[in-house]
């Protein structure tokens, strides 16, 4: 007997705050409700879009903008509008139900790479985006790596465009198995194409709804894009015979299992519903009888030591799953009391970190910071333990994307922008300028940049032009710490992460700054290694002080850098040790930079940074500092000249290194009967295949084995009718198999214009992405290619 089944509405906020905007115009005071999150992913998975569709739904907004028309509310710069990409880190603080989100929305391509970074150094919490026809992709991977190596302790899920054809729910989820992203992902939510039948059978493309597995709820979403909300039965007979979904609908059996195994999952890891769940009667419905707040706890700790990891679906564009996002956002990330260090209260002195400084024409200087520890107040004075300097603060702001609102102080836990700092830089930690001479305080763990893969020459189009290009490139790379600037042979260069990098470095600019230049043609930048001679034990260094002559005694060793060691992004993927064997911290990371190590590391900075033999810079050297000697009432900064002095004769006397070149991973997706082409214009320009299948991790150029699905949910093909239409397509023998992808590495200077060749080659359907995959030694003939064309040959 089929029984009638009545629809709740969900509260549209929208009709309520229409006129008025949802946000949070105050710094929350209460700490454990602050969520301060990321949402990161792969280019083009829909992360701009979720911040819409989240800024939409908290009634922040009347309406989404759109990334295809430019009218998004974190992509406000020019470029960012005219390419519709993502180009810097833009945060927004979120008012959703009882919490407080600081939302950071971040950029997917790899030449922005330092935005991740520098969000990823603040949040407590990410939402990691899949495009569900792709599953896991190169910078999928890169991202995650970066939130590891920050150590983000807790993350979402969400697996969107799951109305798009071909995409499916199980493969993104099996995606995250493959590629080793973690051993134990848990669907909290099954997608549901469609409501009839019929549209499974016909694979028709599409998402109308979500069964949430934790509440035990069903979403539906209207064409009008209002959504309702249906408490599901509690028993396997109402659930088959309640009209909420058809009798004959392909997802009723499997709901029951759905559950079942997360409940079990969750179990393990707890005790307490390990044996709630053991008292339960026996029987398929008693599982469906756990109430929600019986699983939340369990399902949070969990998340909170990383256990699990929460898969949550949908589709951004239609606003799908937004509502469940930022609920279990809310339920499952942490606080910032939940990663606490001991020194760190709301009530303790002030300490806080600079994660990213931008400029603004009418603002001045904005120093993004988050609060670890006090209350930050306005008018207030701040001492930069990293650069040893004292600043005033004028103002505290809220930043909504390209707005700003005023207020009068930021507590523990919060994220916010200050103004009126003059030098402060990315990764600086500032505190009060009160507490300043506190031997206790010491810099937090600062932010390290990408190192550069590419360079352009800078030509000013006058002698008056050369001061105000110098000085927009100055405050270019603070901004943007991934962007270096020196001069070499008297000509001024300036690097970055990529090609598309550095074509935004040059329209920043012209556009932020009003210099009149000339861009050089684009050059790849090389390193070279060690030389095979060897050096003399350089260890003394005589200069004159006062009129007096004065030794310096540093000892060092210097040997290149072995195949299990792994170089310090810090240095350039050199290794330097000091005297306790542990590494050496960069320059600008020591807190009293009048500590001799801090001069000693400026030095070996300073000559690493350019070859004797080609003024290239200089990796994959190990360095161990292991004494040094200071005669007394001489001042510590003595110490760079000497080191820099000792260690650039030991170069010299080592002879010329191997020359190393930047290479990239490729995944190029292409129609089946261009591939030999495509192949052999790689081969030909010095890549190497690494694989030609389809989804493969071995784009890493590492075999590595994927998690076990034991004990996982693993929904069947069938749940999303036209990734299953596709998938049996691929193995009829009437529609062959067009697509192919494949994985190769390749050097990066082959590929400066590989856009242009493989549209050339594929006939304008190839697809590729680029990642970095670090420098490799060149062959002998390609070394004096390089000198040649660097005019050291």
């Amino acid at each position: 007997m089929l029984r009638r089944v009545l629809w709740l509405p969900v509260r549209d906020r929208q009709l309520k705050f229409l006129n008025q905007r949802f946000l949070a115009t105050e710094a929350h005071h209460e700490t454990s409700l602050i969520r301060n999150m990321a949402l990161v992913a792969h280019i083009d998975s829909g992360k701009t879009t979720l911040t819409e569709s989240i800024l939409h739904k908290s009634a922040y907004l009347a309406a989404p903008g759109s990334v295809d028309t430019g009218s998004t509310t974190t992509d406000f710069l020019p470029a960012e509008r005219e390419r519709g990409i993502t180009i810097q880190s833009a945060s927004i603080p979120v008012k959703w139900d009882k919490w407080t989100f600081n939302l950071i929305d971040t950029p997917g391509h790899a030449d922005f790479g330092m935005e991740v970074e520098s969000a990823s150094r603040v949040v407590d919490g990410a939402v990691v985006l899949i495009d569900s026809v792709e599953g896991v992709e190169a910078q999928t991977k890169g991202v995650w790596r970066q939130l590891d190596r920050y150590g983000v302790p807790t993350r979402l899920m969400f697996l969107n465009k799951l109305d798009r054809p071909g995409a499916s729910f199980r493969s993104s989820l099996v995606s995250l198995l493959t590629h080793r992203l973690h051993p134990n992902p848990v669907a909290l939510v099954l997608p549901v194409a469609s409501f009839r039948t019929e549209d499974y059978m016909r694979a028709e493309p599409g998402i109308q709804g979500l069964v949430d597995l934790v509440k035990w709820e069903i979403w539906k979403w209207m064409e009008d894009g209002h959504s309702t909300i249906q408490s599901l039965p509690r028993t396997v007979e109402e659930l088959e015979t309640g009209g909420i979904l058809p009798a004959n609908h392909p997802m009723i059996p499997h709901l029951v299992a759905a559950r079942a195994t997360l409940l079990e999952n969750l179990s393990m890891y707890s005790d307490e519903l390990m044996e709630h769940l053991l008292a339960l009667p026996p029987g398929p419905s008693s599982y469906l009888d756990v109430e929600m707040s019986a699983i939340i706890p369990h399902l949070r700790k969990a998340t909170l030591s990383n256990d699990i990891l929460p898969v949550l679906c949908g589709s951004a564009m239609k606003s799908i799953g937004t509502e469940l996002v930022m609920n279990y956002v809310g339920e499952l990330l942490a606080s910032p009391m939940d990663v606490r260090l001991d020194a760190e209260s709301a009530n303790g002195p002030l300490r806080l970190l600079a994660w990213k400084v931008s400029w603004d024409k009418r603002k001045g200087w904005m120093t993004f910071v988050r609060v670890y520890s006090g209350t930050l107040k306005r008018q207030s004075s701040v001492f930069n333990v990293t650069s040893g300097q004292k600043e005033k603060i004028s103002k505290v702001l809220l930043l909504y994307a390209a707005e700003a609102q005023e207020v009068e102080s930021l507590p523990y836990g919060s994220v916010g922008v200050i103004l009126g700092l003059k030098f402060t830089r990315t990764g600086d930690t500032l505190v009060d300028a009160r507490h300043s001479s506190n031997s206790s305080q010491t810099s937090l763990r600062g932010v390290v940049p990408p190192p550069a893969v590419m360079s352009a020459s800078v030509i000013p189009k006058s002698h008056s032009d050369l001061d105000p290009v110098q000085e927009a490139l100055h405050a270019l790379s603070r901004t943007d710490p991934s962007v270096r600037v020196d001069m070499q042979e008297g000509q001024l260069l300036v690097h970055g992460l990529g090609a598309l990098h550095l074509e935004i470095v040059e329209g920043r600019l012209r556009d932020e700054w009003d210099v009149n230049f000339e861009l050089g043609s684009r050059r790849v930048s090389y390193r070279e290694s060690m030389g095979p001679g060897l050096s003399s034990n350089v260890n003394n260094w005589t200069t004159e002080v006062a009129g007096k002559p004065v030794t310096i005694k540093i000892l060092m060793t210097m040997e290149p850098l072995a195949d299990d060691e792994q170089g310090d992004p810090v240095w350039d993927g050199n290794l330097v040790l000091g005297p306790s064997g542990k590494p050496l911290l960069s320059p600008d990371a020591f807190r009293d930079q009048l500590d001799p190590m801090a001069n000693i590391a400026r030095g070996l900075s300073s000559s690493l940074s350019n070859s004797p033999h080609t003024s290239l810079p200089l990796s994959h050297i190990k360095i161990h500092v292991t004494e040094y000697n200071l005669p007394r009432d001489i001042p510590t900064s003595i110490l760079a000249g000497a080191s820099s002095s000792i260690l650039r004769t030991r170069i010299q006397e080592a002879g010329m290194g191997p020359v190393l070149e930047p290479f990239i991973k490729l995944k190029i997706s292409l129609h089946e009967d261009t591939m030999g082409k495509v192949v052999k214009d790689l081969t030909e320009n010095g890549g190497e295949v690494l694989d030609l299948a389809s989804d493969t991790p071995a784009m890493d150029g590492d075999e590595v084995v994927a998690y076990s699905t034991d004990g996982l949910y693993i929904p069947p093909e069938e749940l999303s009718p036209s990734s299953a239409a596709s998938t049996s397509y691929k193995f009829s023998n009437d529609v062959p198999r067009l697509k192919r992808t494949i994985h190769a590495v390749a050097p990066l200077s082959r590929m400066l214009d590989y856009s242009t060749r493989l549209r050339a080659l594929s006939g304008g359907h190839g697809l590729f992405d680029m990642l970095n995959a670090g420098f490799r030694q060149v062959s002998e003939a390609r070394r004096l290619e390089i000198l040649r064309e660097i005019g050291r040959a």
